[in-house]
């Protein structure tokens, strides 16, 4: 028969000095002769986060009671850093691909990720992604670099198409959205897989002078805009605007849209007084189509250069990391990485915006 028990007359177990109060017999070796199911505090031992451990007798020998500490629900936003739009009067670069498990769709118009259970204690790596740089010159340039946390990769944008002379195509690089295509008729490149973003924009048909309308890249919510041209001189070369961001309120609030893709531009006639186009950059940090660089920590891509300047495209605006949680928890980050944290009704909410280290939740 059991020693330990609760009895009805047990109303409160934290009692001081009450006589039916349930009683532990606590210390690091038992005194006395222990008796099937009795129940004890072992101080000798720890489980988990806790300095002691809880046994009970099963007959033959004291077992642990092993402690488990509830997972810790996580939502995230991850995005990769956007790409670096291309030369000339080219295409606009494509956005960082966006993942994220809050709110109703992910990148590319899935649904959204499921959220994460992380553990306390356990180290998590977090990387920001840097936006790619700018086309130099009659070449596709550089993809953004990819944003990290614990096991989800969002994929760096594509770059976007240049312009070419003598005219061919050139295309967008694929990436967490596709860059837009640039040349003569240059198509998009495609999105990453899993899904987080969309293709990039085609080219406009250009004229053996050399007016085109380069495309724009694409976003997390939308495709890049194509460039519309009749392929004549003196013809009104329309460059396709960057594809829309995708608006995730994580940090509360509304319209924060992260992930827009660049603009592209366009060469109009007559022959000898060129005049130029700039397409807008999508929602959400996009770069316009006249060499503006993308938003940092948005994941916006580039837009492409211009010959009223240097022709160099914008640079790919860096990602982020954002993670939402209950408020009873705290993140500790490695000295690598940059971070503020806020209060969202019962949540906490902490956005990395630079560097690459790991955190631990307590």
């Amino acid at each position: 028969m059991a020693l330990t028990k609760v009895i009805t007359g047990v109303t409160d177990l934290n009692q001081a000095q009450s006589t039916n109060g349930l009683k532990f017999p606590t210390g690091s070796v038992f005194a006395g002769t222990p008796e099937e199911g009795m129940i004890r505090n072992d101080q000798s031992q720890s489980s988990e986060t806790s300095s002691s451990t809880m046994q009970f007798y099963n007959g033959t020998a004291w077992k642990n009671f092993v402690n488990r500490v509830p997972p810790i629900p996580v939502d995230y936003l991850v995005v990769a850093g956007g790409g670096g739009g291309g030369y000339g009067q080219g295409a606009g670069a494509g956005a960082g691909g966006l993942r994220t498990s809050y709110g109703s769709f992910t990148g590319g118009g899935v649904t959204a990720e499921s959220s994460l259970e992380l553990s306390i204690g356990i180290p998590y790596t977090v990387t920001i992604g840097l936006g790619g740089a700018g086309g130099v010159g009659y070449t596709v340039c550089c993809n953004g670099q990819d944003s990290i946390f614990s096991n989800i990769t969002s994929t760096g944008g594509g770059a976007g198409g240049y312009y070419t002379n003598p005219l061919a195509p050139s295309n967008g690089n694929p990436g967490g959205s596709g860059g837009g295509g640039g040349g003569d008729i240059g198509v998009g490149g495609s999105p990453s897989t899993p899904t987080q973003g969309y293709t990039g924009g085609t080219a406009g048909n250009a004229s053996s002078l050399g007016w085109l309308a380069g495309a724009g890249g694409g976003g997390a919510g939308a495709g890049g805009g194509n460039g519309v041209s009749n392929g004549s001189a003196g013809s009104n070369q329309i460059p396709g605007p960057g594809g829309n961001g995708l608006e995730v309120n994580i940090i509360g609030g509304t319209g924060n849209y992260y992930a827009g893709g660049g603009g592209g531009s366009g060469i109009n006639g007559p022959t000898g007084s060129p005049t130029y186009t700039f397409a807008a950059g999508g929602t959400g940090g996009g770069g316009a189509g006249n060499g503006t660089s993308g938003t940092v920590n948005t994941g916006g891509g580039g837009g492409t250069g211009s010959w009223i300047s240097s022709g160099t495209g914008g640079a790919g605006g860096s990602g982020v990391v954002i993670l939402r949680y209950p408020s009873a928890y705290t993140i500790a980050a490695g000295g690598s990485l940059t971070s503020s944290t806020i209060t969202v009704g019962t949540d906490k909410v902490t956005t990395f915006t630079a560097g690459s280290d790991t955190i631990t939740f307590s």
